[in-house]
């Protein structure tokens, strides 16, 4: 399964030099476009495929058999380009439309190498210096390793900043959402493989719920 990918044919190639400037410069924009978005496309089907564990109709027992067998790709992999299109479809969903409105304008999605840095920077910094940090990498367009560095430098700070009583708090807090996410795959496991009662999911759900309502 491989994802959609724009790409310029041999005879389109071949009619290019027929075409005006700008038609030239639309197709360059274009492959451009679809090019940094690859990463997406690929991580959007293999995070379906994995959601929906569609591997079982294939006649693989696991989804790491499939990526490496099918894709090419080992499972840590297949699995931060995953939380990677999770982490935009949560905190970026601009960045995974196809096409411009009104409203919302087109914004291509940004590298991975990018990704993988906001990712770091919401879960260990603030609201506000998470924004500092996405306004560097996607609207200055600040080389991402650069970004990498201070955002480094910036975490070290933070943490000095931080009495020990605030610290213990955000260490707890954060052991805690871990805890709740395991809780969901694991309820999301039992309703889908139907290895336990309903009830029991159902607990779980009332459990998260729960949980939840504490760290509000």
């Amino acid at each position: 399964m491989e994802p959609e990918v724009y790409q310029l044919k041999n005879d389109q190639i071949d009619n290019l030099s027929s075409l005006d400037a700008d038609a030239v410069r639309e197709q360059v924009v274009k492959a451009t476009r679809d090019f940094k978005n690859s990463w997406r496309n690929l991580a959007k089907v293999l995070y379906l495929v994995w959601d929906k564990k569609l591997y079982r109709n294939w006649g693989y027992d696991r989804f790491d058999q499939f990526s490496e067998k099918e894709v090419h790709v080992r499972k840590h992999t297949a699995m931060k380009l995953i939380r990677s299109y999770q982490f935009l479809e949560k905190e970026e969903p601009l960045y995974l439309q196809d096409s411009r409105s009104e409203d919302k304008p087109y914004k291509a999605t940004p590298s991975f190498e990018t990704i993988a840095t906001l990712q770091r920077a919401r879960k260990t910094l603030g609201d506000d210096d998470y924004r500092k940090v996405k306004s560097d990498l996607l609207d200055r367009d600040k080389d991402p390793a650069e970004v990498k560095k201070d955002l480094t430098q910036l975490i070290r700070q933070r943490r000095k900043d931080l009495d020990p009583e605030e610290a213990r708090t955000r260490s707890g807090r954060v052991a805690i959402e871990r805890f709740i996410s395991e809780l969901k795959k694991f309820k999301r496991d039992i309703e889908t493989l139907s290895v336990l009662p309903e009830i029991i999911a159902y607990d779980i759900g009332k459990l998260i719920n729960k949980i939840e309502g504490y760290i509000v």
